[in-house]
């Protein structure tokens, strides 16, 4: 998705910050449509004219707050990724946020680099997950032929049936081949949170899938510290 192309809808009633964070954005090649209230960016957002590609909201506004406004949105859009800016940093705060429908949280202060790669991150996975909704099911790994409708694994006629959960991950793996499939990305589609105990279950079924794949010693799932995993095949 190029950045030319993305329309973000800014809620923000502090108006230097909120004039700031639109001058960085559009620098880097964002339209934003600022709105100083909650009222006024969900005007924006019901408007048929506007087509939006991100929200980011600031909880604390006049009239009505992020909180409502996030609930509002998913309402009527359930896919449109959502950040919220806040000075919040309480857990319950965060949990509410998430609650709403927010895909991340960011707490003020915080750098204009720190928000765009967040912001990079998010579209990168919306991207990803339109790749998992369109692309084939039939996938070659290495030597092996792996079905992910039927989740079915082949190498010299021997078939392994995988689990729902092994199915959707080695799905992931390949739509990243020889890139870098995010950690949260995977979790949140897979297991729908990205909690401490999802993510232990994950690297339990990474795991799985290593030892399903150790026939052809060209293919390899790697840890990339920090960000993920990486299949080579």
């Amino acid at each position: 998705m190029s950045t030319e192309k993305i329309s973000v809808l800014l809620a923000e009633d502090d108006r230097n910050l909120g004039n700031l964070l639109r001058e960085y954005l559009e620098a880097k090649g964002y339209n934003v449509k600022l709105a100083v209230n909650g009222k006024e960016a969900y005007d924006f957002f019901s408007n048929s004219k506007n087509k939006f590609d991100m929200c980011l909201l600031d909880v604390m506004m006049p009239v009505k707050d992020g909180f409502t406004l996030a609930k509002e949105i998913r309402a009527s859009d359930k896919n449109v990724p959502i950040v919220f800016l806040t000075a919040k940093s309480m857990k319950e705060d965060a949990i509410e946020g998430f609650t709403a429908g927010a895909d991340d949280y960011i707490t003020k202060p915080f750098s204009m680099e720190e928000l765009l790669l967040r912001i990079n991150a998010i579209l990168r996975r919306v991207k990803n997950q339109t790749l998992i909704q369109n692309e084939t099911d039939e996938f070659k790994v290495g030597k092996y032929k792996f079905n992910s409708t039927e989740r079915t694994l082949e190498i010299k006629g021997k078939k392994t049936e995988l689990t729902t959960k092994e199915s959707d991950l080695l799905k992931l793996l390949c739509l990243n081949s020889n890139d870098v499939l995010d950690r949260n990305f995977a979790l949140r589609s897979v297991w729908q949170n990205d909690s401490y105990f999802s993510a232990r279950s994950m690297d339990v079924y990474i795991a799985k899938l290593r030892k399903y794949l150790k026939e052809d010693s060209k293919v390899e799932i790697l840890n990339i510290h920090g960000r993920g995993f990486k299949l080579l095949s």
